[in-house]
């Protein structure tokens, strides 16, 4: 692994992306771990409230739809045939 010194902006960049991410998926786990309301599943409501922060937030319809169309046609090369990590 490199020292922070040999990263430029756009290593730095793409290294906030990705913790990002990650953390609010860290977080979306640990509340759908802790959901009190097992009828009322986190998911559907998170991801809906994901895009109307991202609408929100100035990013397009179109703009959203392709990214969430997009990660759902990635998703079963990703996860090889599985249907959850284990």
């Amino acid at each position: 692994m490199s020292s922070g010194d040999d990263l430029n902006e756009n290593d730095l960049w793409q290294i906030k992306s990705g913790t990002v991410v990650w953390e609010f998926g860290k977080a979306l786990t640990a509340l759908h771990e802790s959901n009190p309301w097992p009828d009322f599943p986190l998911l559907p409501s998170a991801m809906s409230s994901l895009m109307t922060e991202l609408w929100d937030n100035g990013f397009s319809q179109s703009e959203i739809r392709e990214a969430f169309e997009g990660a759902l046609a990635h998703m079963p090369a990703y996860a090889a045939g599985e249907e959850r990590r284990t």
